[in-house]
């Protein structure tokens, strides 16, 4: 199997693993290729922000000038190989986010958890997190608290808007141990693999050297993705466009019996 027992013991326990696997030479050309080609359609666009780009996948509803050829990096075999072992036979797509991180003046990511804002129900859901160009504290890699997951609990987080940075949710700090936190290090082509309650963040790149992570989101089929309750969030002020977001069956079958795969297709 892809992942060997010990590394899903730590994901377990710590809430999220670094697998032994590593995306082929060919697949991480495609993905620059892609990558160069997004970034020249938008080259004019004065609101488009290279450190975060939503839904690149799609060709409308999200804002940019998408391209289907990201989609097929989130159907990757091996990428849901991977996955079935964590998440079941049974997984769904529901978001792809390109974290760019230019050279010089990529934003910080506050602390957070990302199941402080998604609309999901149970709220289970796995990040898979590919590595373009490596990712280190020198160019602002991702840092977790490892095992703040484990209480299946979202802590309290409030709104803090700032221009330099990439999310505004921000978890109130006297809740976790921040200082037991760890650097997520990363070659190209590597990937880690984090739970929906984990505690994490980054911060800003300084350094003379890129930091791109392709983020893609998948939830179990027996979780329920509600456009519905996605509004509140969007309420708040979040451009992350919840009550829309498209779903991809890419294995198994829809347990829920709920989902709704026609919106934002």
């Amino acid at each position: 199997m892809p992942l060997s027992q010990q590394e899903i013991e730590q994901y377990r326990e710590k809430g999220y693993v670094i697998p032994d696997f590593r995306l082929p030479e060919e697949t991480l050309a495609r993905i620059r290729e892609a990558y160069e080609r997004l970034l020249e359609a938008h080259k004019d666009d004065p609101d488009f922000s290279p450190d975060f780009i939503l839904g690149p996948h799609m060709t409308s509803g999200y804002g940019v000038k998408g391209d289907p050829a990201w989609l097929d990096f989130a159907r990757d075999p091996a990428i849901l190989d991977l996955l079935e072992q964590l998440i079941g036979p049974d997984i769904i797509l529901w978001g792809v986010t390109i974290f760019g991180k230019p050279a010089k003046s990529g934003k910080a990511t506050p602390w957070h958890q990302d199941g402080d804002y998604y609309p999901i129900e149970p709220l289970e859901t796995t990040t898979v997190w590919i590595s373009l160009d490596g990712s280190s504290p020198e160019n602002g890699c991702m840092r977790v608290v490892p095992g703040s997951h484990r209480e299946r609990k979202v802590y309290k987080h409030h709104w803090e808007e700032k221009p330099d940075q990439t999310l505004a949710q921000v978890i109130d700090a006297d809740q976790v141990d921040l200082e037991s936190a760890e650097d997520l290090v990363l070659e190209p082509g590597q990937v880690s693999i984090h739970d929906v309650y984990l505690v994490h963040g980054s911060n800003a790149n300084r350094s003379d050297k890129r930091r791109m992570g392709l983020v893609l989101r998948y939830m179990p089929g027996s979780s329920y993705y509600n456009h519905g309750s996605g509004q509140a969030t969007e309420d708040q002020g979040s451009r992350h466009g919840y009550t829309k977001r498209a779903l991809f069956l890419l294995r198994g079958r829809d347990r829920s019996g709920r989902n709704d795969f026609s919106v934002g297709h």
